[in-house]
């Protein structure tokens, strides 16, 4: 456990006796790598992140952890009308103690925190009044607040459009290389994983899944027994740089405008 945040062995869960949502699952998220999950909607994908934060408790097999961990969720709407360094105190409610109030040095850890997301700017500005980047940006702050080894994020992107995907993929990338954070995250979106992500796990059936480096487990073939959907991996040049990236192939809509 020395260089791993967490370590899965034969895990199993199902919310009803006899029905398993995953069993024998199994894999090692080293400290400081990006790790994300792949899987179809319904496969168990947020199942096992409720495990590994022990938000469940596996019937079968063991976790282990090491170090704090920080949840961000998936882009939500807050129903009252707080400020952006408020939403952001609420990180440090694990370190403040019963019946006391945000000090001087939770202030401080939150501003940085805002500080390093780039939008200290908005320390005043009221939370349900930011875009949807604007928000998740927010809530990514309030996790680092928290001072936690591991940040775990379910869909951090979904329903943001292509420019603040990139902006929540790029910081994603940072928070691993430049501070040293373990990041877990969930995705429908191959081309996602393979940039930012370390290593990589596919959710292929209730006892079938794929565990490794990232550009190794997400080949064409894997991913389509991931999706039911042909995908092509292929290299494309941008600003001087060659990379790899997806695309899923739909045969039928070639054939519809065809005539076929």
């Amino acid at each position: 456990m020395t260089d791993s945040a967490f370590v899965f062995e034969n895990l199993g869960f199902g919310y009803r006796p006899g029905q398993w949502v995953l069993r024998g699952y199994g894999g090692r998220v080293k400290r400081g790598e990006v790790f994300s999950i792949l899987g179809p909607n319904g496969r168990g994908k947020t199942t096992l992140l409720k495990l590994l934060l022990g938000a469940l408790d596996p019937r079968e097999g063991t976790i282990r952890r090491k170090g704090e961990t920080a949840f961000v969720p998936q882009l939500f709407k807050c129903s009252f009308s707080y400020t952006v360094l408020d939403m952001v105190l609420m990180g440090r409610a694990g370190r403040i103690r019963w019946f006391s109030t945000p000090g001087l040095k939770d202030e401080e850890s939150a501003l940085a925190a805002l500080e390093r997301m780039g939008i200290a700017h908005l320390a005043a500005r009221p939370f349900d009044e930011l875009s949807g980047g604007q928000r998740q940006l927010v809530i990514f702050a309030r996790a680092l607040a928290t001072k936690a080894d591991t940040l775990v994020l379910d869909e951090p992107v979904a329903a943001l459009d292509m420019k603040n995907q990139g902006a929540i993929l790029r910081w994603i990338s940072q928070l691993s290389r430049e501070d040293g954070l373990t990041v877990i995250f969930t995705t429908h979106n191959p081309q996602h994983a393979h940039m930012v992500s370390d290593t990589s796990m596919l959710m292929l059936g209730e006892s079938d899944f794929i565990c490794g480096p990232a550009d190794d487990v997400m080949s064409e073939e894997a991913l389509h027994a991931l999706y039911g959907v042909r995908m092509k991996r292929f290299r494309v040049e941008c600003e001087g740089l060659d990379m790899e990236t997806f695309s899923p192939v739909y045969s039928w809509l070639g054939r519809f405008r065809n005539g076929g």
